[in-house]
């Protein structure tokens, strides 16, 4: 296995423009670099003979609703030949396009419409983005933080039409509020029938 902290150092005086920060977590290196030179870096850690970073592993996103630049999109690779895995972190907007790495491995066409349709994350020079999970017709990106866990349609198949079904979201209850206490804590205020308890 491969010294992490001098591997990220390599990387960094390689290409100082595009990567701004190397830190390990977890056992992993983790590079965050700039979205708009994925392309540059990811090349890199494939064709330099100290890093072969020659199979992509996931692309996905991490969602901020509370910053300008609301989602982290993050690479995994996996380099065989040293036995060691590297984290691409960039930071985008909801309007931020993205470099597709599909030219450089084919293999990241389903990642990237994943991250598209979950998080609405855009892939530019990507010759499919379209949502893969969930329906063409489907509102907005469910995995965002701010989605509403109801959704906003249902999907039921009806039997007299022979077909699915797209209605609005029904809640056939209103909302409730449950104590969660446990009985063996007890409560910090009186409960019903308690009032003997206090004498």
């Amino acid at each position: 296995m491969t010294d992490l902290a001098e591997l990220g150092e390599t990387i960094k005086a390689a290409l100082p423009a595009a990567v701004s920060n190397a830190s390990i977590a977890f056992g992993e290196l983790t590079l965050t670099v700039d979205a708009a030179k994925i392309v540059e870096v990811v090349r890199f850690l494939r064709d330099d003979p100290r890093c072969r970073f020659i199979s992509p592993i996931d692309v996905t996103a991490v969602d901020y609703p509370g910053r300008a630049n609301r989602f982290d999109v993050v690479w995994h690779f996996l380099s065989p030949s040293l036995n060691t895995r590297i984290r691409l972190r960039a930071e985008a907007s909801e309007t931020t396009q993205v470099p597709s790495l599909i030219d450089l491995f084919p293999g990241v066409d389903w990642f990237e419409r994943e991250a598209y349709d979950l998080y609405g994350v855009i892939f530019t020079g990507h010759p499919d983005m379209r949502r893969i999970l969930t329906d063409y017709g489907f509102d907005g990106h469910p995995l965002r933080k701010d989605f509403p866990l109801s959704g906003f349609v249902e999907v039921r198949y009806d039997d007299d039409e022979k077909r699915v079904v797209y209605e609005p979201v029904r809640l056939n209850q209103e909302f409730r509020k449950f104590d969660f206490l446990s009985p063996w804590e007890g409560a910090d205020y009186p409960l019903p029938g308690d009032e003997k308890r206090s004498e």
